[in-house]
């Protein structure tokens, strides 16, 4: 017997067609660069963790002194140099004040420093490294030497220098940790700037005549937000280690400035006797370092776009 085919109607065909392509079609929702990056960040538990741990750093940073209930200025001579107990969570110091609130009041310092330090270098390297990348010509190689040569002074040589001419105090910190500092970050933003300026976007704008202001900061700056934002992690942590190591050496901030450095300072004179002194300011100080440093390796490799899937 001779088998016969069934013609479709063409609303049944059309049915048929739909449903294959409904079968082939996949089923994943659209989602952002930046949305792909938190979902890989939050995924990583070693980013978790950091931001964790610098949240509960953030709260005792804010809420501190006002946990314990005591004053990190009063001075009780009676109770100089005790031992951690239950008034005194981290002890006393030598005159008697709480070391608990002066830790957290110190870490606020250093935080506030390099918060400002980072981004006075990422707002001077973008400004600086925008307008060699964006000009180009005798303008780059000019703005380049200019680079070369403030490049060339040692940091560490120019800060203290300059603390030694401005005096130890928080305006003169900041200005020896920023001078040298936004070197890197220029010279990062003119390789990737360079990339983007032949961009189709950059060359329409300047076609209907937008100014170099205009397209650095609408178009080509926001384009490197998540170079920023790792420029930004790895920066903290930098400026927290150098601003106590130089309060530390005796040459940043003055001792009646509260801050982790001049507190691991005061308490290395005493760590013979009262090791506590010392230990909770240095473990403060590298549960910061810690937790930025792996932040800043967790959101290098969630902004990775090899890794954008």
């Amino acid at each position: 017997m001779a088998s016969t085919t069934r013609v479709l109607r063409p609303e049944e065909a059309a049915r048929v067609d739909r449903g294959r392509f409904d079968s082939e079609k996949i089923n994943r929702p659209t989602i952002t660069f930046w949305q792909g990056a938190w979902r890989r960040l939050k995924k990583n538990p070693i980013a978790v963790s950091a931001m964790i741990l610098l949240g509960i750093l953030g709260i005792f940073i804010l809420l501190g002194p006002l946990v314990s209930g005591e004053n990190y200025l009063d001075i009780n001579l009676a109770l100089k140099n005790a031992k951690p107990n239950g008034a005194n969570w981290f002890g006393t110091d030598a005159m008697g004040r709480d070391l608990f609130c002066r830790v957290w009041i110190g870490a606020r310092l250093s935080l506030l420093v390099a918060l400002v330090c980072s981004f006075i270098q990422i707002a001077v390297g973008c400004a600086y490294g925008g307008a060699m990348a964006y000009f180009g010509g005798v303008v780059d190689n000019v703005m380049m030497r200019i680079l070369e040569i403030v490049n060339s002074f040692p940091s560490l040589l120019v800060t203290l220098l300059i603390m030694m001419v401005v005096g130890k105090n928080v305006g003169g910190l900041l200005i020896a940790m920023c001078i040298t500092s936004w070197c890197g970050t220029a010279r990062q933003m003119r390789g990737q700037l360079m990339q983007l300026r032949e961009s189709e976007y950059v060359q329409a704008a300047q076609m209907i005549g937008a100014s170099p202001v205009r397209i650095i900061t609408k178009h080509l700056l926001p384009n490197t937000i998540s170079i920023l934002i790792l420029n930004l992690c790895s920066s903290i942590p930098t400026y927290i280690f150098t601003e106590a190591s130089l309060s530390f050496l005796g040459m940043g901030l003055s001792s009646d400035v509260i801050s982790l450095g001049v507190l691991i300072s005061e308490g290395k004179a005493k760590l013979s006797f009262y090791p506590w002194q010392l230990f909770f300011p240095a473990a403060v100080l590298c549960l910061a370092v810690l937790a930025f440093n792996l932040l800043g390796d967790a959101l290098r490799d969630a902004l990775d776009p090899r890794t954008h899937q």
